[in-house]
């Protein structure tokens, strides 16, 4: 695969193709602040070709009739095209968004293909057919593809947040509209080449970059079946009310505001190495971030100075050097927003631990210092909204029933930590918290598992089993028990 770098096209139908206008959509280097790339902002009218060629490939084409082995291979073709490709989706993932280098390698490009192998492995032990008998009959259940997927991704994790969502969807024999963030559409270009050199037929996936009028067309068109998003709660709600008046089927990965449940006998040192990692990730631009830290008020100050210090060692800087542990915000719009939540914070009468402004070293780029606050009330606007960027809260509490309390305490319900050497007692622990995930001392779930959020935090499961169903219809047909038995 020979990557050109050229992103002055739409591909739709399995082509290279010009846009109905010349509308494009600037991609800002939040390191630079200049213009690294253009691509083309798609109109109403390009997203009616693409789900056109979505509906056609679906409805007529080979794709949704292919064996589930057939789908796999072309999968396990695209994952290795992945693997070559790693270094130049971590780089082009890193210039587009600003997530540092070191850790674009992982998150950004290395997780996504570790994501694609997964799944297929999920696929090949999946029921898409079954026997079910009963007293009064039998049936074959078949799992069928939905249909046109309409699949919007946000700009934080692009490649990994696209392939969530068209692998399970390819798994199943749906096709595919992409539209990804204004903010770092580069990426899905590289996407688009590499499921098409892999053998994906001709309007199966199809990619179109454009601005929130666009988008809004793509998710309310007729033409479209399911719609799965990841974003803001706020975007969700409204997308959620489009498909609830036209009865579309929708995923929603939203907005997250995580806890850190530290229990008292928790080791300190994995705690802080958790904090650095999963809560300050991708320089807090990550919806499941453990954002809100939760202690025990007998090791509070001890915690404050493990913080400090730990700040004082991530350097923050040029998302290009290996060094760097925290980047720059995506636009300096959001900067804006992050600096307005630390704002309030001291308006509230929080106390900044350290950081609270911009690094004096820094005059070019859209950088916040890492945050942490201490003395915070559950009622803040800090603690209660997704800051989405790197600002952390610590609170003290007196017992565990407190302690769960406060995490339950917001709108959200994503994700979760839960830190005790006492394995069997954090889970008991993690049964209580009300979200989608909760890591024990930091032990990652894994994308054979479920993910997603409840509440504010979205609707639906991602990955595993879960994230093949969110793309079949189950089909009951009924049949004899002869048949029933030559099936079984």
């Amino acid at each position: 695969m020979v990557w050109q770098g050229k992103y002055d096209s739409l591909f739709i139908n399995g082509q290279w193709e010009d846009p109905s206008s010349g509308d494009v959509l600037s991609v800002v280097s939040p390191t630079t602040e200049q213009v690294i790339a253009t691509v083309p902002s798609g109109s109403a009218e390009d997203m009616d070709r693409a789900v056109a060629a979505a509906r056609t490939a679906f409805d007529g084409g080979s794709w949704s009739r292919m064996s589930v082995d057939g789908r796999i291979a072309v999968l396990r073709a695209a994952s290795d095209l992945f693997q070559q490709c790693e270094e130049l989706i971590a780089e082009t993932v890193s210039a587009e968004m600003g997530c540092p280098i070191t850790l674009a390698r992982t998150m950004q490009s290395r997780n996504p293909r570790i994501f694609l192998d997964t799944m297929v492995d999920v696929a090949e032990s999946f029921p898409w057919n079954a026997v079910r008998r009963s007293g009064i009959g039998q049936a074959l259940v078949t799992r069928n593809p939905v249909g046109v997927v309409a699949a919007v991704v946000p700009w934080n994790v692009p490649v990994l947040a696209t392939m969530i969502k068209i692998v399970p969807a390819l798994l199943a024999g749906c096709t595919v509209v992409l539209k990804p963030s204004p903010e770092a559409p580069l990426s899905s270009y590289l996407v688009a080449e590499i499921f098409q050199e892999a053998g994906l037929p001709d309007g199966v996936l199809n990619v179109v970059p454009a601005d929130r009028e666009a988008s809004e067309h793509l998710v309310s068109h007729p033409g479209v079946d399911k719609v799965s998003f990841t974003g803001s709660t706020a975007a969700g709600r409204r997308i959620a009310a489009v498909c609830g008046n036209d009865l579309r089927r929708v995923t929603l990965e939203l907005g997250g505001k995580s806890a850190a449940l530290i229990l008292d006998d928790a080791d300190m040192d994995l705690v802080v190495e958790n904090v650095r990692n999963l809560s300050l990730r991708n320089s807090g631009q990550t919806c499941s971030n453990k954002t809100r830290i939760l202690v025990p008020r007998e090791r509070e100050n001890d915690l404050h100075d493990r913080l400090v210090a730990m700040v004082e060692s991530m350097p923050v800087g040029d998302p290009a050097d290996p060094a760097t542990q925290i980047g720059p915000m995506v636009t300096q719009a959001h900067r804006r927003r992050v600096e307005g939540y630390v704002d309030a914070g001291r308006r509230d009468g929080a106390t900044v631990l350290i950081g609270g402004g911009r690094p004096a070293e820094l005059g070019k780029g859209w950088y916040v210092e890492p945050t942490i606050f201490t003395d915070v009330q559950q009622s803040m606007q800090i603690v209660q909204e997704e800051i989405f960027g790197p600002v952390l809260t610590v609170q003290g509490y007196t017992d565990v029933d407190e302690a769960i309390a406060l995490a339950n305490g917001t709108d959200f319900g994503l994700s979760g930590s839960v830190f005790s050497v006492d394995e069997e007692r954090a889970v008991g622990v993690a049964l209580r918290i009300h979200t989608g995930a909760v890591e024990v001392n930091g032990a990652p779930v894994g994308w054979r598992a479920p993910v997603g959020g409840v509440r504010a935090s979205g609707i639906g499961r991602e990955a595993g089993p879960e994230g093949l169903e969110a793309y079949v219809e189950a089909k009951s047909i009924g049949i004899s028990a002869e048949l029933a038995d030559r099936l079984s």
